[in-house]
């Protein structure tokens, strides 16, 4: 990388000519020299670290932008339908790619830095990533997975996911839920921990799932929704009514997975006095 390149350059430099130049003792030409190594990192750490900042902040302004008008669009058609359902929820996945395509085309900006600070590039892989997995661009999903940093729930469960839906052996989720696990504290645990627990149900390990939930149990705060779900899951589980197994308060966080589709209940209105329905 740049700039620890940089950096021990600047850093062997000033090392060698206090020390050449006797300057200094030679203990206070390594000080000196491992202080403008430092220096250096700080420096363009920073420098990169503000530009970077600013791109992410332009890129999220304009997608939460460009979310808010297909939100007020959606709003509008359900307040005052026109026109066909599909055909309007078409329009809109067709605007939400696009709207992720904007997002994806910004990323290029950030692709100069990359050979400045470490790891980058897997931060951009995990951000591209993320975007084409709201549009369901599996492909690319899967090809961007092993170059990206899983290192909070979201990302985890996205792996986890793609793991699970391209059938990979339980040991092999089971590895990635643990590994994303370590990193968290209290109550921080309850959305991935159901999530694998979801998937020993489907795979059907009952017992394996339930002593998860067990354990997120006393991980988590269960008082307030969504994490009072693992209290409900781990009781329906331990009486065996696994139909009534579900993640449904997560809300999107849990339905952005794609793993099942939301349940929607239709409500039949009593007809009106003249035979109509309102």
């Amino acid at each position: 990388m740049y700039a620890i390149l940089l950096a021990l350059l600047a850093g062997l430099g000033t090392g060698f000519a206090l020390g050449f130049t006797e300057a200094a003792r030679p203990g206070w030409a390594v000080f000196w020299g491992v202080a403008a190594f430092a220096a250096v990192v700080a420096l363009v750490s920073l420098f990169v670290r503000r530009r970077v900042g600013s791109i992410s902040k332009a890129m999220q302004e304009r997608m939460l932008e460009g979310q808010r008008a297909l939100q007020a669009r959606v709003n509008d058609f359900q307040n005052h339908p026109k026109g066909d359902p599909r055909r309007f929820l078409e329009q809109m996945q067709k605007r939400q790619a696009d709207l992720v395509d904007a997002a994806i085309a910004d990323t290029e900006a950030l692709e100069p830095y990359r050979r400045w600070v470490p790891w980058f590039g897997r931060q951009i892989a995990t951000m591209r990533m993320q975007l084409n997995y709201q549009v369901k661009r599996f492909g690319k999903v899967d090809a961007l997975l092993p170059r990206c940093l899983i290192l909070d729930p979201l990302t985890a469960a996205m792996k986890m996911a793609r793991q699970f839906a391209t059938n990979a052996e339980l040991p092999e989720i089971e590895k990635t839920y643990r590994r994303a696990r370590a990193r968290l504290r209290y109550d921080q645990s309850a959305y991935l921990s159901s999530v694998m627990a979801w998937m020993y149900v489907r795979r059907n390990k009952l017992d394996e799932a339930y002593a998860l939930l067990e354990k997120a149990c006393k991980d988590n705060n269960t008082e307030k929704e969504p994490n009072a779900s693992l209290v409900r899951n781990r009781d329906a589980l331990a009486n065996n009514r696994v139909k009534q197994f579900t993640l449904s308060s997560f809300g999107d966080q849990w339905y952005g997975l794609f793993l099942e589709e939301p349940r929607i209940r239709y409500e039949r209105r009593a007809p009106t006095r003249f035979g109509k329905f309102g």
